[in-house]
C-alpha cells in the first residue's frame, strides 16, 4: 500500500497551526467535536475522543506518541477505534506532520504511512485527510471551518 503524503501551505504561524493540532479548541474544530487526550510525551498513549458510536467519548483513534516537538513536528502510530473495527489493535499505520515557516506562512506536511496490507481503511482515509488538511487550513486562516453537509 502507497504512503499517504499531503503538502498544504497555510496563511498563519507555525505556532497557530500547531495550537489546532493540540488544544482542545482546534481539535474539537477540526477533528468532527473530537479533543486529544495525550501527555504528548515520547511514548505516551493519545486518543482523539469525541462524538460517535459510543457516545461522547467514543474513542476515534489512538495509538502512542512517537515523536513532538512542538511548533515543528508530531508524530504517532495510529489504531481505529475499538467501535470501528474488531481487529483495531492489529491495523497500526504511523502519521507524521511537520510545520515549516515558508515566507508569510506556514508549509504543513502530513505523511500517513507504515500500511498493513489489506488495512480497510485505507481507501477511506486517502479520502478523509484531504478534507480534514483543507478544514484545517481553513479555519487557520478564517477562524471558521467547513460545512461537509454531515
Amino acid at each position: 500500500m502507497n504512503d499517504l503524503k499531503y503538502v498544504v501551505y497555510i496563511a498563519a504561524e507555525p505556532e497557530d497551526v500547531w495550537r489546532i493540532f493540540v488544544t482542545p479548541e482546534g481539535t474539537k474544530a477540526i477533528f468532527f467535536g473530537c479533543v486529544l487526550d495525550s501527555t504528548f510525551e515520547i511514548g505516551a498513549p493519545y486518543a482523539y475522543k469525541g462524538p460517535g458510536n459510543d457516545g461522547d467519548e467514543t474513542v476515534h483513534v489512538y495509538g502512542n506518541v512517537l515523536g513532538f516537538e512542538p511548533n515543528r513536528m508530531m508524530s504517532y502510530t495510529e489504531h481505529p477505534g475499538p467501535s470501528y473495527r474488531e481487529n483495531h489493535a492489529e491495523l497500526e499505520t504511523r502519521v507524521t506532520l511537520e510545520l515549516e515557516k515558508v515566507g508569510s506562512c506556514t508549509k504543513l506536511m502530513l505523511i500517513n504511512d507504515r500500511w498493513p496490507e489489506g488495512h480497510p481503511s485505507y481507501e477511506s482515509t486517502q479520502e478523509s485527510w484531504p478534507m480534514i488538511l483543507s478544514n484545517i487550513k481553513t479555519y487557520a486562516e478564517s477562524g471558521k471551518t467547513l460545512d461537509f453537509g454531515w
